[in-house]
C-alpha cells in the first residue's frame, strides 16, 4: 500500500474542506446563535425595564395627585370644623337671647361679628296704637 502524494492531498483536503471544515463552521454558528441570542435577552431586558419605569413614574404621578386631592380635603374639612366652631360660639353667644315667645314686644335684631361679638342692628318699632311690632325687612340682613 504506496501512499502517494497525489492521496494525502485528497485525504488532506477532504478532511479540511469537509470534516474540519464542517467542525469549525458548526463551532462558529453556534457561537454566533449564542450572541444572537444574548443581545436578543438583552434587548428584552431592556425594554422591561423601560416598562418598569415608565409605570413607576405613572404610579407617582397618581399618588401625587391623591395626595394633593387628599390634601384638599383636608383643608376643606378643617374649615368646615372651623365654621362649625364659630357657629357653635355664636349659638353660645346667642343663648342669653333665645326668648321662646314669639310675640314678646322686646325681641329685636343683633349682628354677630366673625369673632363672636354681637351688635345690636335695627331695634324694632312698636306701634303703640295697634301695640304691634312692625316687621323687619330680611333682606338687610
Amino acid at each position: 500500500m504506496e501512499i502517494t502524494i497525489d492521496t494525502l492531498i485528497s485525504i488532506l483536503g477532504l478532511f479540511l474542506g469537509g470534516g474540519a471544515g464542517a467542525f469549525f463552521t458548526w463551532r462558529w454558528q453556534r457561537k454566533k446563535a449564542k450572541a444572537e441570542a444574548e443581545k436578543e435577552e438583552q434587548g428584552y431586558y431592556q425594554q422591561m425595564m423601560k416598562d418598569i419605569a415608565q409605570d413607576r413614574d405613572y404610579y407617582k404621578q397618581e399618588r401625587d395627585e391623591y395626595r394633593k386631592t387628599i390634601k384638599s380635603y383636608d383643608e376643606r374639612i378643617d374649615d368646615l370644623e372651623r365654621k362649625v366652631a364659630r357657629n357653635g360660639r355664636i349659638v353660645e353667644s346667642l343663648r342669653p337671647f333665645i326668648c321662646t315667645d314669639l310675640k314678646c314686644k322686646l325681641r329685636h335684631r343683633a349682628v354677630i361679628s366673625d369673632n363672636g361679638e354681637i351688635e345690636e342692628a335695627k331695634k324694632p318699632k312698636i306701634n303703640k296704637e295697634s301695640s304691634e311690632i312692625e316687621p323687619i325687612n330680611n333682606t338687610e340682613l
